[in-house]
């Protein structure tokens, strides 16, 4: 089974939320059509910018927390280094 860390966007550069799951497509689905309340519901949070994957769900969980608590300059910068244009990744995992 694979496990997901993910970062979405309301805009470029705009608010930012990171989660993890072990089903991407579904979860950012949920954030897409605002099925479950929450920051990202309320901040209108539902564009994928940046998702990592992985085998074991501790270094996941791991990397979710120090995401987390990085600079926020430091996040964009992850974000930009693979994706300058801030371009929804959606599309390119809603297919799987």
């Amino acid at each position: 089974m694979s496990y997901f860390i993910y970062i979405l966007a309301s805009q470029p550069r705009g608010t930012i939320y990171i989660g993890s799951t072990n089903d991407l497509g579904r979860r950012v689905f949920e954030h897409r059509t605002e099925a479950v309340p929450g920051f990202t519901k309320t901040y209108g949070i539902k564009t994928l910018v940046h998702f990592e994957t992985f085998d074991d769900y501790p270094y996941a969980a791991q990397r979710e927390k120090r995401l987390k608590k990085w600079a926020r300059a430091w996040k964009i910068e992850l974000i930009e280094k693979d994706n300058p244009e801030w371009i929804d990744l959606w599309p390119s995992i809603a297919q799987h």
